[in-house]
């Protein structure tokens, strides 16, 4: 099963909220989803974004592979440094 981290669109017409998902790569957008991992809000004046770091971390420890936009997110916020810094430590 391919996992990956992407965006569920949620709230009303032209008021988008997004979810930051773990969800398997052949469900659908807004469908079945694994786990909430964090939260995506574009209409705030500064993009709200609330991340959970340590899930964030887990998933993609464990194969899972982040969307553009979510990848976007992630590193804005500095997740995906912490994750590569992480897996050079290992080596």
């Amino acid at each position: 099963m391919a996992v990956k981290l992407r965006l569920k669109r949620m709230g009303a017409k032209q008021k988008p909220f997004y979810r930051i998902v773990a969800a398997d790569s052949r469900s659908p957008r807004d469908g079945r989803f694994i786990e909430a991992v964090g939260t995506y809000n574009p209409i705030k004046g500064a993009d709200q974004v609330t991340l959970d770091e340590e899930k964030i971390l887990n998933w993609l420890n464990k194969g899972a592979i982040p969307t553009d936009t979510v990848r976007n997110i992630l590193s804005h916020e500095g997740i995906l440094t912490k994750y590569v810094n992480s897996k050079s430590k290992k080596n």
